[in-house]
C-alpha cells in the first residue's frame, strides 16, 4: 500500500488504495445525494488521535507530527517516498520546503478523497 493510502486509511477515508487522483476514496454505496454523504471530518478524527498521544504533536502544521499522530513512519526516507507519490518536483533534499508542501498537498489530498478538511489546512 502506498504511503498515502496508509495515511488514507488511518483516518478513515476508502481503502487507502487511491494515491494520486481524487476519486477513489469516495464513499460507495449511495450513488443518491452526493452532498448528502457523509464525509469523514478529518480535523476531528486527526485532532481525537492526537489527544492519544504523550507528546504534544503540532500536525495541523508539521507532516512529521501528522505522520506521528497516524502512527506511520515519518522518517526522511518515506517523506521523499510520499513527496514522489504526490508529485513533487522540488529538491528532495531540502526537507524543510518539502515537508511544507507535502502537509498542504495531503491535506488537499484527503478533501479530494472525501475529507472534510478546513480551507485553512489546505493549498
Amino acid at each position: 500500500m502506498s504511503i498515502f493510502g496508509k495515511i488514507l486509511s488511518a483516518i478513515g477515508l476508502g481503502s487507502g488504495s487511491a494515491a494520486g487522483s481524487g476519486s477513489a476514496a469516495v464513499p460507495a454505496g449511495g450513488g443518491g445525494g452526493g452532498a448528502a454523504m457523509a464525509q469523514v471530518d478529518v480535523e476531528k478524527v486527526v485532532s481525537d488521535l492526537a489527544a492519544q498521544k504523550k507528546e504534544k504533536l503540532d500536525w495541523r502544521k508539521s507532516i512529521v507530527d501528522l505522520m506521528k499522530v497516524l502512527d506511520l513512519d515519518s522518517s526522511l526516507k518515506n517523506r521523499q517516498e510520499l513527496a514522489k507519490e504526490l508529485g513533487y518536483t522540488g529538491d528532495m533534499n531540502d526537507s524543510a520546503k518539502m515537508n511544507i508542501w507535502l502537509h498542504k498537498q495531503v491535506m488537499t489530498k484527503l478533501a479530494e478523497n472525501g475529507g472534510k478538511v478546513p480551507d485553512s489546512l489546505k493549498a
